[in-house]
Formats: structure tokens, sequence, C-alpha cells
């Protein structure tokens, strides 16, 4: 489990993070991105993702059952109110290292300003190529409707563009705007920051290519199956 270096100075309120998590070893967790499957709820095959729930139980690390994924309008303009179903992460790559680093990471935020002991990780690559743009948030400026969420990077190749921000209040100017590098970590309170990142456009004739880990305290499910696990 990695340790924060100053946990403390996470203001849960109005502060977010950015941190380079150097003990991670992006190398293992390239390859992982390379046979997403395609999001099926967008058109344009250029978004390719997988979904899994896990729940922390002392030092372990277990993952959950299959769930599908749920946003109400509220949230997503564009796919609310649409029950959606992804496939699980691969389970060579849930059992690496380096993975479960990542995950610990957030986790400790999430301990932090939260009373949830659940974790929703979205493996997700976009693409983009000479003749299409590739839009990480087609929703546009939005909240998700979490507690925490967190990005994490893994590869940039072959694009420019994809600059995340951060944004007090929806319609005013971002708090935070940047490119997130692979090894970098971004973690903000949902409620706090509306979040945004603008489409990736291909630098070269070859296929470009965006991998992030984001992941979200708690997860979001459908509203017969309840809103995630607590450890009240």
């Amino acid at each position: 489990m990695l340790n924060l270096s100053k946990p403390q100075e996470f203001n849960c309120l109005a502060s977010y993070v950015l941190e380079m998590v150097n003990a991670v070893k992006l190398e293992q967790l390239k390859p992982f991105f390379d046979f997403l499957p395609a999001d099926p709820y967008l058109a344009g095959n250029y978004r390719f993702r997988n979904l899994s729930h896990f729940q922390i139980a002392g030092d372990r690390l277990i993952k959950l059952p299959h769930r599908q994924l749920f946003q109400s309008k509220v949230y997503n303009p564009i796919l609310g109110d649409v029950v959606r179903e992804y496939p699980e992460l691969d389970d060579r790559l849930v059992a690496s290292v380096d993975f479960q680093k990542i995950v610990w990471e957030f986790f400790q935020f999430c301990q932090l300003c939260t009373n949830f002991n659940e974790v929703a990780v979205h493996q997700i690559r976009t693409t983009a190529s000479s003749q299409q743009l590739g839009n990480p948030a087609p929703e546009g400026i939005h909240r998700d409707g979490v507690e925490l969420v967190g990005i994490f990077s893994v590869n940039r190749t072959g694009i420019e563009g994809g600059e995340t921000h951060l944004y007090p209040e929806k319609d005013g100017r971002p708090a935070f705007s940047k490119i997130l590098n692979p090894g970098e970590f971004l973690v903000f309170r949902d409620s706090q920051y509306f979040h945004y990142t603008s489409p990736v456009k291909a630098t070269t004739s070859e296929l470009g290519v965006r991998d992030v880990f984001v992941l979200t305290c708690p997860g979001l499910f459908p509203p017969e199956s309840g809103v995630g696990s607590s450890d009240q």
C-alpha cells in the first residue's frame, strides 16, 4: 500500500491533489489497454472501456461481483438514465501489483473524505486519427454524482490536447487546467468541482491514444441496486 507524503494537506471540502506516482511501473499496465472493447454507447468507435468494482477490507482488495453503470440526466445529458453494461477488467491486470498501487492510493483519499469502502475503476482508452478527433468527455463540463473522482494517466501517444479542467462553477473559469502526463494522478471532490477533458487530436498519420484509469468513490449503479457499500 502506498503512503501519501502529506495526506493531511488534502482539504476534502475545497482542494484537489495532483501527484506523480513514481512507484507505478506504467510499462506493466500499457498492454492491458490494447484490447479494450469499443464503448457501444458512443458513435464513432473512438472510446474503449472496461469497468470493475472493488471493496477494501483491512489490507485486502476484493473484486466485487459484476455491476452495471448508471447516471441520471442531471449528471450526464448524453447517456443519462441509460443502464450501461461494460466488461470487467482483465483478471491479470487486477492481480498486478502496479494496478493495486493505484487503487490503494485513491482509497487513502476515500478514507479521508468519505464513509465508503468501495471504489469503481473505469479503464478507458480514447483514440484519435487524422480523420477523427477523440472526445474523452462527450457530455461536456460535468459532475459524476459521486464523492471523489481520481484520474490516473497511463499513456499518451501520438496526440495533442486532452487537457483536464476543474471548475468551481460550471460557467466560470477553471481553477485547474493541465494535460495529465503518464504517472500523474489527479484527485478531487466531485461536489466541489465540475470537470472536463478536451478532445485529443492525432499528431501523425498513425492512431493516437490516451489511456487512463478513472476511479470513483463510490460506484454509480442503477437505482434498484443501491449506492455502494459503506463502512458504517
